[in-house]
């Protein structure tokens, strides 16, 4: 009935319901009348200064059956969805004006789930409504609105709550719809502009969000989760979902949200997981990196919240699928917020189960399929690193550690550029000697073993690494052969030597025998479990890792340089630097050095007493071996080690001075538990035989005169002491051992016959030991040494061992003498130099520093090739091996080219002065304040030569020796400059050749300056 004084908003808004008598019989469904619902929008959409009234209106109805339905009146429960259907039916016609809507459609549907909640119909009926506004809203009230954004958390609450429901009193068809229904708003939300409008609101909806979606998934296996993941992306919508949201919000359609039919099957625990990995999936795509790290840390809250991380594998997962949904340009950070939350607890007393579940996820994120972008390798693995030796220092028996271990392998499994593996490997050396020289900073009591712990951590880190990154290649076949050869173990001796198997070029750059000669001290290490994985580690390096170049493997199995097929210039390079050395032949020296001093000396370890009866001083101060008898104890504690002097200095200071106790002979043994065990013989076993069989040519010519010597180390002096006759007697079967490998890979007969007859007369106690066993990048007990005490006096039996008919078959060997080029005289001599531990430690230190600077010295490398080229005797190439700074060298003559170029360019001519610090001292120099502001200063102009005109050029080039030479120049050139008609031939050559060499120094385009070159050099 129609009062004459109603407004026409509210007779508009009460045409819409049936009569109250056809209220409980209007159906199912609930529907306003269909023609005054035209009207009524027709009204709205035409006029939407009138939306207010409207809304108002229908707000004050929905509270008012609201509390009417909610003391059990039916009436009003059908009164309420009729409204709530002309809400949505007013959100979609005036989208245009939706906000003009928001206010009083929140708030009913907030009332309206507040007071009626558990009524599933009722609540489809509000989730409809909020879903139609989500789709048409731009979320600019959001975050602007107090009351509006009050009203949407409120709602978005509630229907999260519901998507997370897990009551035990309620069945599972029941739970199912439930949460089905809240997840299907949620899925509303997570492609509304709701969400990401504002960025301060973004957090808290994203906190509310999570728990919805993360709960549902933790429920389920993992298959169903892979399955209903893959089903995703063959059919994005649910069945229970009509239409998406892929348009501008004025074409969009709202979802039509219904409940399932009563009397058929309900919704089972895969659809509502479908429904959550669905609105993540969504959520993670639309996601930027700041929103990406907003979610994870939501996720670890949920996780937190719930006690969802023993469940690891549906963890896993869920990290795995992240990275995977994330943006390509964002998916960076899914491990790098992972590995901070790992960072946060790592002073916890004891490890919980969300430490190594974090450290799983992280693992399989970074083995995962995913490609991975932008991503700070030596960031996060610098901060693992830092986790393990926390953890070692808490509690070095952490369940943690073996986790983040294998974590810091994985990383070898994305490679984005063809050194990160080696800086990678390069960073983890080095924390390794800084272990080893400093310890962990405990107490004298645990300081010993969290020591050894953390250098078997960062040992098995590092070959995990290098394991990792090889497996992830794709350049490697994949073959049986080839998995085979991945193990680290050492065959039989006497077996055949395999072939090589063919691999394709690596994308990636080998771990440099420079970087990793860093480590051989640990050969030497105090404690034995320390010095077995060293062995393992050394072995395996050798057998993948270590430069090959040069040593091949023929079709007959004889291992050799390759023929002269490569071509002559490559040929011999390679000869000359297996000959003359390289960085491999460098680490080889260092590696038989470090082994003569394990097999000979009585005291192992830098951080033990010295050997010596005097003390001897390092560099820094300590005792030869890190401490001086008479020093008080707490000198001798780890943790007050001097970090002044760098840990590298000291490490070769004392090994140095460690060495020149066991250089002429085998040192007598105070105490077997400080010197070689009998399981040591069997490494050092283990790690020559791998010389040979993966270095042929360099093992045979820098390992050679390291047996030789031993031999003789052996039989300097005589001893009646037991043990010392026993580290004589495995010695010796250690060197017939390694000789009879030698014979085996260069197929030579004598040499077999003669080592077999030696080892015949002795019973033999080496084993190599079995490396296979152990996974890569996996950390196993600590072994324990077998010592040899446990060998009778009857068992060692004098073995006579005949060097010289050893090193003569070598040197007669025609494989040999092919391989090397070298005939059996010059074998000989090779054999027989002069070898100490000392002399050669020093010489591979030499080396690798001139290794450093020839890849940083263009110049150096120029003197390095040039010899080759001019095989006459030319003394002018002393002038470029002359300091420039008192003379003129090369730079000068660069400079003076790009001088005169200058001068036709002013961009070249006219620098701006650039900004310098260097004359500011550090603001963390002790006594200074901790902020100081610096102030930044022009810096010094460069010493450059003025050399502006061709004169300037030629004198320049005179006094490096080419051209016309004044008598008062110090730089004579190598042979006098005459006339062209009387100037021999092969010197005009070899100038030609050191003026290629000048224009390859100073790197010149064949433009304007090389012009000016040409030009001066014409006239001579």
């Amino acid at each position: 009935m129609h009062f004459p004084f109603t407004p026409n908003h509210v007779q508009l808004i009460a045409a819409c319901y049936p009569p109250n008598a056809a209220l409980l019989i209007s159906g199912s469904e609930y529907r306003p009348n269909s023609q005054e619902l035209s009207r009524l929008t027709y009204y709205a959409s035409n006029r939407p200064g009138k939306i207010n009234k409207l809304s108002g209106e229908l707000e004050r109805r929905v509270r008012t059956d609201c509390r009417k339905a909610q003391a059990g009146n039916l009436r009003a429960r059908a009164s309420l969805l009729i409204s709530l259907a002309i809400f949505k039916a007013l959100a979609m016609e005036c989208r245009r004006d939706i906000s003009l809507l928001s206010s009083s459609l929140l708030a009913s549907v907030n009332a309206t789930l507040s007071a009626l909640r558990s009524d599933l119909e009722v609540a489809a009926r509000a989730a409809s409504v909020f879903t139609a506004w989500t789709t048409y809203t731009d979320g600019r009230l959001i975050g602007v609105d107090r009351y509006v954004t009050e009203e949407y958390m409120s709602c978005l609450q509630i229907f999260t709550h519901m998507g997370k429901i897990d009551s035990e009193t309620t069945d599972h068809e029941v739970k199912h719809r439930t949460r089905l229904l809240g997840l299907t708003v949620v899925l509303g939300v997570v492609t509304s502009e709701a969400l990401y409008h504002s960025a301060s609101q973004f957090g808290p909806q994203i906190s509310t969000i999570v728990p919805a979606l993360i709960i549902p998934m933790l429920d389920v296996e993992v298959s169903i989760l892979e399955h209903e993941a893959a089903a995703i992306k063959g059919q994005p919508l649910s069945p229970y979902l009509d239409g998406f949201r892929d348009k501008p919000a004025l074409e969009r359609r709202a979802r039509s949200i219904h409940l399932h039919v009563d009397g058929d099957k309900g919704p089972s625990s895969s659809e509502v997981a479908n429904t959550a990995i669905h609105a993540l999936s969504i959520l993670l795509g639309h996601s930027v990196a700041m929103q990406a790290s907003v979610i994870m840390r939501a996720i670890f809250d949920c996780l937190d919240d719930i006690g969802g991380w023993e469940k690891v594998e549906r963890c896993e997962w869920i990290a795995t699928k992240a990275a995977e949904w994330t943006q390509y340009q964002y998916r960076y950070t899914i491990p790098s917020r992972l590995a901070e939350y790992l960072v946060e607890g790592q002073d916890a007393p004891h490890s919980i189960p969300r430490h190594r579940t974090l450290a799983a996820m992280l693992t399989t994120v970074f083995t995962s399929p995913t490609h991975l972008i932008n991503l700070t390798m030596s960031d996060i693995m610098s901060s693992l690193i830092g986790v393990i030796l926390r953890r070692i220092a808490i509690q070095a028996d952490d369940p943690l550690i073996p986790l983040l271990v294998e974590c810091i392998g994985s990383l070898g499994t994305h490679i984005y550029y063809t050194d990160q593996i080696q800086d990678l490997a390069s960073e983890l050396i080095t924390r390794l000697v800084l272990v080893e020289a400093n310890g962990l900073g405990t107490d004298k009591a645990t300081n010993d073993r969290c020591r050894a712990r953390a250098l078997r951590c960062l040992l098995a880190s590092l070959l995990g690494l290098i394991h990792a990154a090889d497996k992830h290649d794709s350049g490697r076949e994949d073959t049986t052969d080839d998995t085979r050869s991945r193990k680290a173990g050492t065959g039989s001796i006497l077996s055949t030597p395999s072939t090589d198997i063919h691999i394709k070029p690596s994308r990636r750059t080998k771990v440099a025998p420079e970087i990793w000669q860093e480590t051989l001290t640990l050969l030497c290490d105090a404690d034995y479990s320390i010095r077995a994985d060293y062995a393992e580690a050394v072995v395996s390096y050798l057998k993948y890792e270590v430069p090959k170049h040069g040593d091949h493997v023929d079709s007959d199995g004889v291992k050799r340089a390759r023929p002269l097929a490569e071509g002559p210039a490559r040929q011999a390079n390679t000869l000359s630097s297996v000959l003359y050395g390289d960085s491999t032949t460098s680490f080889l020296h260092a590696l038989h050095a470090h082994l003569y001093v394990l097999a000979t000396s009585s005291v192992l370890g830098i951080s033990e007493e010295s050997p010596s009866s005097t003390p001897q001083r390092s560099e820094n101060g300590d005792g030869a071996n890190g401490g001086n008898r008479e020093a008080p104890p707490e000198s001798q504690d780890n943790s007050r080690r001097s970090t002044t002097v760098p840990p590298r200095s000291r490490k070769t200071s004392v090994m140095l001075q460690a060495i020149q106790s066991t250089s002429r002979s085998l040192s007598p043994s105070t105490s077997s538990e400080k010197s070689a065990s009998l399981s040591d013989y069997a490494n050092i076993l283990a790690v020559l035989t791998a010389v040979q069989e993966c270095t042929p040519v360099r093992g045979l010519l820098t390992g050679v005169p390291m047996l030789v010597a031993l031999d003789k180390a052996c039989s300097a002096e005589t001893n009646t002491d037991s043990t010392y006759s026993q580290r004589v007697r495995v010695i010796k079967e250690l060197l017939i051992r390694v000789w009879l490998s030698i014979g085996s890979i260069w197929r030579c007969t004598e040499l077999i016959e003669n080592a077999q007859k030696a080892l015949e007369s002795t019973n033999a106690v080496l084993r190599p030991p079995d490396f296979e066993e152990c996974r890569p990048g996996a950390i196993r007990p600590p072994q324990q040494p077998i010592s040899l005490s446990i060998l009778d006096e009857k068992d060692t039996p004098d073995i006579h061992l005949n060097s010289e008919a050893m090193l003569n078959a070598l040197a007669s060997s025609v494989n040999i003498q092919e391989a090397t080029g070298l005939d059996e005289q010059e074998l000989l001599k090779r054999f027989k130099a002069l070898w100490t531990p000392e002399l050669i430690l020093k010489d591979s230190m030499e080396m690798q520093t001139s290794y450093d600077s020839l890849r940083h010295d263009t110049i150096s490398s120029l003197v390095k090739k040039a010899p080759t080229l001019m095989q006459i005797e030319n003394m002018s190439l002393q002038s470029l091996t002359r300091s420039t700074r008192g003379g003129v060298g090369v730079t000068d003559l660069r400079e003076a080219l790009e001088g005169r170029s200058s001068l036709s360019n002013p961009n070249l001519s006219n620098r701006a002065p650039s900004l310098s610090t260097l004359e500011h001292t550090s603001t963390f120099a002790q006594g200074e304040p901790p902020l100081v502001r610096l102030t930044p200063v022009r810096s010094r102009p460069q010493q450059r030569s003025k050399l502006n005109s061709p004169s300037d050029v030629r004198d320049v080039l005179n006094k490096l020796g080419i051209g016309k030479q004044s008598g008062g120049n110090n730089l004579k050139p190598s042979f006098p400059f005459q006339k062209n008609e009387s100037r021999p031939k092969h010197m005009l050559c070899n100038s030609t050749l050191l003026i290629g060499f000048l224009l390859s120094a100073v790197s010149l385009d064949f433009g304007r300056r090389g012009h000016l070159f040409h030009t001066v050099f014409l006239r001579y």
